[in-house]
């Protein structure tokens, strides 16, 4: 019995070790990842890369234009795909009887997450540019990430919406109120996080897409507006990065743009997580 006992110690200790291993090795390649482009990027990084537009007659780079476009990308996207997927994933939670068919639009959102972007890319070109006529440009780029994203943004606030506990519910409705009612006023404010984190997902992906936007957005570098933009040819800053990288060979321009890219995506968590926060407290 107690050379038993010493070998499941032995065997949960060694387990734990190789736990502990593989959390160091993650931890230590992402801290290294991080480390390098900050390290190649940070020193590339100048005002006059930031504030300007490249131009070839003054013999200047600048990715200004690519981080308005990618700013207006995610706004446009954002502001689309949230009440369609948010919309559609109470419906299917709180509304939706026939449980097949749930089932197989879940089914379909989980194999939808899973296919290449640059295939979304080419049916966002067919669709967009071809069938309807839209010139590439940010509106066509933020359409085809809406069909990139939705399936995310669908999930993550379904799997939130499941883990509120069924007797809140009971409880709301026991206490007369209607049934949106009760999912605006319960489940919603108790499914922030989730919702939060499904946000927080695609903005990721939307930021570092490049394959879908290359067909869709464009290799633009020029400065327009929001309202120009949506019909010219707009890089995002991941675009830019693929033509400063492979196109014309700026490494050094590269890593800025990946530097500026995980300054902005960190930013972009920030204030998701603070404002997911926020709404939870005035929700309690």
């Amino acid at each position: 019995m107690s050379s038993l006992s010493k070998r499941r110690k032995a065997y949960d200790r060694s387990l734990r070790t190789l736990l502990y291993l593989c959390a160091g090795i993650t931890c230590a390649l992402l801290l290294f990842l991080i480390g390098y482009i900050f390290y190649r990027g940070l020193g590339n990084i100048s005002w006059e890369l930031l504030s300007s537009q490249t131009s070839y007659i003054n013999n200047t780079i600048g990715i200004l234009p690519n981080f308005l476009n990618t700013l207006y990308i995610i706004l446009l996207a954002m502001v689309i795909v949230l009440p369609l997927g948010v919309g559609a994933a109470i419906y299917l939670t709180e509304y939706a009887t026939n449980r097949k068919v749930v089932a197989a639009i879940e089914f379909a959102t989980e194999t939808l997450t899973g296919i290449p972007s640059i295939i979304f890319g080419l049916v966002g070109m067919l669709f967009f540019l071809q069938l309807f006529g839209l010139k590439a440009g940010i509106l066509a780029g933020g359409l085809t990430l809406v069909i990139m994203i939705l399936p995310t943004i669908v999930r993550t606030t379904q799997e939130s919406l499941k883990t509120v506990p069924q007797s809140y519910r009971e409880g709301a409705l026991a206490l007369g109120a209607g049934k949106w009612h009760m999912v605006r006023t319960v489940v919603l404010p108790n499914a922030v996080d989730g919702i939060v984190t499904g946000c927080i997902l695609a903005v990721g992906r939307i930021v570092g897409e490049s394959a879908a936007l290359l067909f869709t957005a464009g290799f633009g570098l020029e400065l327009n507006n929001f309202i120009t933009s949506l019909q010219a040819s707009s890089a995002t800053l991941t675009v830019a990065l693929y033509v400063y990288a492979n196109e014309r060979g700026e490494t050094g321009v590269a890593f800025a743009i990946a530097a500026v890219l995980m300054l902005l995506v960190f930013l972009i968590n920030f204030a998701a997580t603070l404002a997911g926060k926020k709404l939870k407290r005035k929700a309690g």
